[in-house]
């Protein structure tokens, strides 16, 4: 069956026509950079509550329902409160949604929230998955936030998380991805392409700086509003390689590691970094995971763009060897080329990237 024209990610200009229609609410106006190519940033209300445990509202119920089973105390953003690691907060988010019948939507954290082992997901009423919003859902949104390395100082209006909104799947399969390969390179080299295109990890950098970090226990606190703030040496270590390449995961550890391919996503599709397969090993590759139209596009600023990695290990200390295939992206079509591109004149902070932290801290 043929392609519906339409089907796709829906881009800045769709965005903004939800936002006037209604489509998309807020409790305060959706201004200045809110809008990305192919998503909308999600902006933290005004309270946070501590709860025992992670849920979902189930399909049939609320999560103001479900809140009053799991809610420990409430908490006052309006003049910053510390959310600490070790502990799940829910968050009523600004923005609500009223989406039409045939427009579902997927949520993921920011860049800058992955790389602070911020683990954030979205929830909503009757959901029975984690950043998964069904066509037609109108209601509010909810962010679950678990700090896991560093305590953090938040504020309303501060952007964790982020949403995109499709119709119908335009998700690329295998074929169509080495044919978009071969007419705009998506990596450079050789395409590992087998349920996405395939990426690996770079543990040989150049003699004497290192492969990653690798973050510090019982660090400080971070403002999420101070950038370029933190000095690195106090929050991460760095992790240099075994000759040859390589490094042993340890245990409950948390790694920002770089791909070692550059990559490119073309201006009139997206990409989504999903893990590889949990039989290649004990860790987790991914805590952010949109890529925008735009990102490691040449004409955008943005060619060498790597992926940076947020990585955790599990149960057993695992040994991670350079060039080994750690996660997949997943291309899929915009529903129409974006009138905005990541990293043209957006400010974006990771366009044109190599191993790279959070913005909050200052260069190493």
């Amino acid at each position: 069956m043929a392609m519906n024209a339409t089907a796709g990610a829906l881009p800045s200009q769709a965005i903004e026509a939800m936002i006037a229609s209604g489509e998309i609410r807020a409790a305060a106006p959706i201004t200045g950079n809110l809008v990305q190519p192919a998503s909308l940033d999600l902006r933290l209300g005004t309270e946070a509550y501590r709860v025992r445990a992670s849920f979902l509202a189930g399909e049939g119920r609320c999560v103001s329902e479900r809140l009053e089973e799991f809610q420990m105390h409430r908490i006052d953003l309006t003049a910053g409160a510390v959310l600490e690691t070790g502990c799940v907060y829910l968050v009523p988010l600004m923005e609500s949604l009223a989406l039409p019948a045939d427009v579902s939507a997927v949520a993921n954290a920011k860049s800058s929230t992955g790389r602070l082992d911020l683990f954030t997901r979205l929830i909503c009423d009757n959901g029975t998955e984690f950043d998964r919003i069904e066509p037609g859902y109108t209601g509010p949104l909810w962010a679950e936030i678990s700090p896991r390395s560093f305590s953090v100082l938040v504020r309303p209006g501060q952007r964790l998380n982020q949403i995109r909104f499709r119709r119908a799947s335009g998700a690329l399969s295998d074929a169509e991805l080495r044919a978009l390969h071969a007419a705009a390179p998506l990596v450079d080299g050789t395409p590992h392409i087998d349920g996405g295109l395939g990426f690996s990890v770079d543990l040989l950098p150049p003699e004497g700086t290192p492969a990653g970090y690798r973050a510090k226990p019982h660090s400080g606190l971070i403002d999420l509003d101070l950038i370029g703030h933190y000095p690195v040496s106090e929050f991460w270590e760095p992790v240099f390689p075994r000759r040859g390449g390589g490094i042993i995961l340890d245990p409950g550890a948390f790694y920002i590691l770089v791909s070692r391919e550059a990559v490119h996503v073309p201006p009139d599709h997206a990409a989504e970094m999903a893990p590889y397969l949990a039989m290649v090993g004990e860790f987790r590759v991914h805590y952010a995971g949109f890529f925008d139209p735009g990102f490691g596009h040449a004409a955008a600023g943005g060619a060498g763009s790597r992926g940076v990695l947020e990585v955790r290990c599990h149960e057993s200390p695992f040994a991670l060897e350079h060039g080994q295939i750690v996660g997949r992206l997943v291309y899929e079509r915009m529903a129409e080329r974006p009138e905005i591109l990541y990293g043209s004149g957006l400010g974006s902070n990771y366009q044109g990237q190599g191993l790279k932290l959070a913005k909050h801290f200052r260069a190493p």
